[in-house]
């Protein structure tokens, strides 16, 4: 396993990193949970994805203990802060107070006295942006994150944050968007604010929720037992599931054959071609997918596999920031 910078800070990561988003706590059974993330770690896999919010807080208990016993150090640790976790009015959002409170909650599922990345999961238009990095720094300060960082902002909220950082003198690193063949959104703006700051992308959704793996076909029902057919997962995924796309990814089918790679492993090295892009989180139910996966880690595509690549998936490539990057408000 590689490791790169993330972003301009000494601090290293793992070019794949194991996400629980779904999985962990709601999709899959602990059992599995638990040989997932032992394959990851037998893979080299050292960047760890989660957040407070993700099976609403079973998934940082379920990844706590299944870190149990390795080397802390060894590790980097990622959790997230702004959805709601709980049914107050202050049980949500960027605010100080739910911040300090969500960290504290995190530390105790995660079994850990610090995590090395402490993330805004979104954000937040109702809390002043100087309140919310005063409250990182604080954390900082006292020793429980070491980096902070954000998730699908926009590139002029990051670089707000970028200058409070600054003044406040903490390490502001990570942005965590979507980001894959299908999804460029990051790539007009975002990208280039975030290497001006010195901020590095660690990306979700490499594979498109699975679409990019293949496995999908145009006018067939989804395999059983897929994303697709979980009342959670599928709800990120009907735009992908058009036949028009499922068609096209057909067609990357010879190009990933040609490379030797599989689709799942295309569509991972297709993301880390971006200088900007520190680390690609995926996720499974299987620890044979993270072993699939982590071998698109050092992979080079060259120049004319990526314009294969952007040949054959043509217009069904969101590319517009419009779509999605809007400040998010609180529910």
């Amino acid at each position: 396993m590689k490791h790169r910078h993330l972003g301009q800070s000494g601090l290293l990561v793992s070019e794949i990193s194991y996400g629980n988003w779904i999985t962990h706590g709601s999709q899959v059974e602990k059992d599995a949970a638990f040989a997932c993330v032992k394959a990851a770690l037998d893979e080299g896999i050292t960047t760890f994805d989660t957040a407070d919010v993700y099976a609403n807080t079973r998934a940082e208990e379920v990844l706590g203990e299944a870190l149990a016993g390795q080397r802390r150090q060894g590790l980097e640790i990622c959790t997230k802060v702004y959805w709601p976790t709980g049914p107050g009015p202050n049980d949500r959002g960027l605010s100080r107070k739910h911040i300090i409170e969500s960290i504290h909650g995190s530390l105790r599922r995660l079994r850990t006295d610090y995590v090395d990345l402490y993330q805004a999961h979104r954000y937040d238009v109702e809390t002043p942006l100087e309140e919310t990095m005063t409250a990182f720094a604080d954390l900082v300060r006292q020793g429980k994150v070491l980096y902070i960082g954000v998730s699908e902002w926009t590139a002029e909220q990051i670089e707000r944050a970028a200058a409070l950082a600054r003044e406040l003198k903490v390490p502001f690193v990570s942005n965590q968007p979507q980001y894959s063949m299908l999804w460029r959104v990051i790539e007009a703006e975002v990208i280039p604010a975030s290497e001006k700051v010195g901020v590095g992308q660690i990306v979700w959704s490499p594979i498109a929720q699975g679409v990019l793996s293949g496995k999908y076909l145009p006018g067939q029902p989804p395999p059983e037992g897929s994303r697709a057919t979980h009342e959670m997962g599928s709800r990120f995924m009907a735009s992908l599931m058009t036949d028009d796309v499922l068609t096209r990814v057909q067609k990357l089918k010879p190009i990933a054959q040609d490379a030797g790679l599989s689709m799942a492993q295309l569509a991972v090295a297709w993301v880390l071609q971006n200088r900007n892009v520190s680390s690609a989180i995926v996720g499974a139910s299987r620890p044979e997918q993270v072993r699939d996966n982590v071998k698109a880690a050092d992979v080079k595509l060259d120049d004319t596999i990526m314009k294969k690549i952007d040949e054959v998936l043509g217009e069904v490539v969101v590319r517009d920031p419009k779509k999605t990057m809007s400040p998010a408000k609180r529910p």
